[in-house]
């Protein structure tokens, strides 16, 4: 596997040098200082291939391309977004980058209710709990209608909960749900997620596939042509918030995608965690049935306490059984005659990094811990089959 790991540019609190030092020859990450659906120029990718490579390393995965929320609704200027979005294709393929990540979760990326759960060691993870969701989404965002969503005793429940917290611990779950996007450090107000969701009122599951499906069917030719690589994220948590459709959860979702738009650029980050949160997802079986659309990886591990209840885990250690989905990629990517970029994902937070200033869920010291991990699980089962 080609070792990764994410830089959020260059205002990341983690210095290039310091990543380096981790082993590490690939970086991951995105022009985030560019407004989402505006083209990325040659000379701005240039720049910061530029940097990364004065630190001794390469810019190897894009993540991620961000789809403006127009292309999502189909709606408003959503034709010229997608123009640009081919534009920045071609410009970031002119640069040599031959993989592109992106999602299609409406307005918020990845959702946890605690990013500071403390495991027994006293690390902290992230964590996501549905009656803490409910509690934010009826009973502090107030969004309309939202009790409609929630069966009486799941809002009784919820409401228990939060009235168990203080006044500050209702503002940070409040903080914790409505973190910005990858790269910022700027929440969400009420006003703006309230006015944002009222966009989406009339786009259910059904109709958020076909917007995705021709965003495809127009990008994901040119990618192809190009020799780039296009791969989704799935939907993190895989299942609706605040009443937003989600449509890559499971393997039929994704049965649907690449089916619809049937050329290999059209692929997948294949992400343990976020495929693993969804229990009835078999993430070996995923590999076997579209392996040849995974493009990029993102390992690492989840447990789920509950049904409404899952929690970032060691890598190797968690629901996922992360030691038989390595041996199928190893022997994906045998096949395939390749080697597929790879990340540590969402590592703990560690005392010794505590306090310092840094997106949740990546510290360096657990991603570290993390990739340390899945190295040495790789090279245990290399050895292990070239001894059979």
């Amino acid at each position: 596997m080609q070792q990764t790991m994410r830089w959020f540019g260059p205002n990341d609190t983690i210095a290039l040098k310091d990543i380096r030092q981790c082993g590490v020859t690939g970086i991951v990450t995105a022009l985030h200082e560019i407004p989402v659906g505006e083209i990325w120029t040659i000379d701005a990718i240039k720049a910061r291939q530029e940097t990364i490579r004065n630190a001794g390393m390469e810019w190897t995965v894009i993540e991620s391309l961000p789809v403006h929320e127009d292309i999502k609704k189909a709606n408003g200027h959503y034709l010229q977004y997608i123009e640009n979005y081919k534009i920045s294709l071609k410009n970031v393929a002119e640069c040599g980058i031959k993989v592109v990540t992106y999602n299609f979760m409406p307005i918020l990326d990845w959702v946890r209710t605690n990013h500071d759960f403390e495991n027994p060691d006293g690390s902290k993870a992230l964590l996501y709990s549905q009656v803490a969701f409910t509690y934010f989404d009826v009973y502090l965002l107030k969004r309309p209608n939202a009790e409609n969503d929630y069966s009486e005793e799941d809002k009784q429940t919820a409401l228990d909960y939060g009235n168990t917290l203080s006044e500050t611990e209702k503002e940070l779950l409040f903080k914790n749900v409505l973190l910005g996007l990858p790269g910022s450090k700027v929440n969400f107000t009420a006003e703006q997620i309230l006015a944002l969701l009222d966009n989406y009122k009339h786009i259910d599951n059904d109709k958020l596939r076909e917007n995705l499906i021709f965003f495809l069917s127009e990008v994901a030719p040119v990618a192809e042509k190009l020799g780039v690589k296009m791969a989704i994220h799935p939907d993190d948590p895989p299942l609706s918030v605040m009443g937003l459709p989600r449509i890559v959860c499971t393997e039929e979702d994704l049965k649907k995608i690449f089916e619809a738009v049937p050329v290999n650029a059209n692929g997948l980050c294949y992400c343990t965690g976020s495929l693993g949160a969804e229990p009835n997802n078999d993430l070996e079986k995923i590999i076997e049935n579209h392996g040849n659309r995974i493009h990029f990886l993102h390992l690492r591990n989840v447990i789920r306490d509950s049904k409404a209840v899952f929690r970032e885990s060691e890598h190797l250690h968690g629901d996922n059984p992360m030691e038989s989905i390595m041996e199928k990629l190893i022997q994906l990517m045998q096949k395939r005659n390749l080697s597929l970029p790879m990340r540590p994902d969402h590592g703990f937070l560690h005392s010794i990094e505590e306090g310092k200033e840094q997106y949740p869920g990546y510290s360096l010291v657990g991603r570290l811990k993390g990739l340390a991990e899945l190295r040495g699980l790789e090279m245990g089962i290399l050895y292990k089959m070239k001894q059979s």
